[in-house]
């Protein structure tokens, strides 16, 4: 009877163990994958950490797009009317890129101030701009996101 009941201990301690692994790894699995949203105003404030993957939204800034010799690198503005914050992309932006329109963008704060980006994410048509945008923009007291101007191309 007493090996009956040491082998139940050791069991349902080997399943315990297991099960606390398995949590641990999890936990550190969506703690590194995580990504905060923040707004051109938080960067512009100097309250967002550098070399940590975020997103940031807003409104490319008319004018400010910059493409690169290389062809394949582009560097733009990023405002939400009470901050502005410069973002450089490698890679090929998606169709519906263009000045004025809202846009995400992912990726890290380097030194300089400038989000470097691994991902950048435009609206698919006329009526969407993505929530974390037209919230930040509400929120800097901006006019409805759909009565900004924007160029038309």
């Amino acid at each position: 009877m007493r090996a009956k009941r040491k082998q139940r201990l050791i069991f349902v301690t080997i399943v315990l163990l297991g099960f606390s692994a398995a949590t641990a790894l999890g936990v550190y699995a969506i703690q590194k994958n995580k990504t905060y949203f923040h707004t051109p105003a938080e960067f512009a404030a100097g309250s967002v950490p550098q070399d940590q993957l975020i997103r940031v939204g807003g409104l490319v800034v008319e004018g400010s797009v910059n493409r690169f010799d290389d062809g394949v690198t582009t560097e733009f503005d990023l405002t939400d009317t009470a901050g502005t914050v410069t973002v450089r992309y490698k890679g090929l932006l998606p169709d519906l890129f263009r000045e004025g329109q809202g846009i995400v963008a992912q990726g890290k704060l380097n030194n300089q101030g400038t989000i470097v980006a691994q991902e950048v994410l435009a609206k698919h048509d006329e009526n969407y701009m993505p929530p974390e945008v037209a919230e930040a923009l509400k929120a800097s007291g901006a006019s409805h996101p759909e009565n900004i101007p924007k160029n038309n191309y």
